[in-house]
């Protein structure tokens, strides 16, 4: 998703703005383009980071995140997995008992819980996480929220505030 075209309509508002207060507002306008647009392209990024956690938090397990590749950010759409029969596959052997902090897309209020895996276990957490492209986080509260899906039939209770609006990930 290319950013431009709303800067550039953020910027041709603003000159528009400043036009009607003569030539300094212009000139200042003029000086403040280039900060505003890195002020403007983090906001957008915010919004986008906002709406995937919203979607994100529907779609449990599946799930909806924003990256930034060459600075442009894309969507990545992890669909729940399910079986030929339509029902969610049997969770993995780690997922009976995982951490309570949903990575930032799945949004809403958050707990910090300290897990003790075996080694064995967590290191086939990190291989379907990688496997799947999300952290370990993130493939932990996916795992809990099929297991109580499947458990009892229902989907997980979904978050019912936002999080921080952090944008967080890796860029290359």
């Amino acid at each position: 998703m290319n950013l431009d075209q709303y800067v550039a309509e953020l910027q041709q508002q603003l000159a528009t703005a400043a036009a009607a207060g003569g030539d300094d507002a212009r000139e200042l306008a003029a000086r403040l383009t280039a900060p505003l647009d890195a002020a403007a392209r983090l906001a957008l990024l915010g919004a986008l980071s906002d709406a995937a956690g919203e979607i994100s938090a529907e779609l449990a397990p599946g799930s909806v995140d924003v990256r930034l590749r060459a600075g442009s950010p894309e969507f990545v759409v992890t669909a729940p997995r399910s079986t030929p029969t339509g029902t969610p596959p049997p969770p993995a052997p780690a997922a009976t008992a995982q951490a309570a902090e949903p990575a930032d897309a799945e949004g809403g209020a958050t707990t910090r819980t300290t897990l003790r895996l075996p080694d064995h276990l967590k290191a086939q957490a990190e291989v379907a996480a990688a496997r799947d492209g999300v952290s370990v986080n993130t493939w932990l509260v996916r795992a809990v929220a099929a297991a109580l899906e499947q458990s009892t039939g229902r989907p997980a209770a979904r978050p019912t505030q936002h999080g921080s609006g952090r944008v967080t990930g890796w860029v290359r």
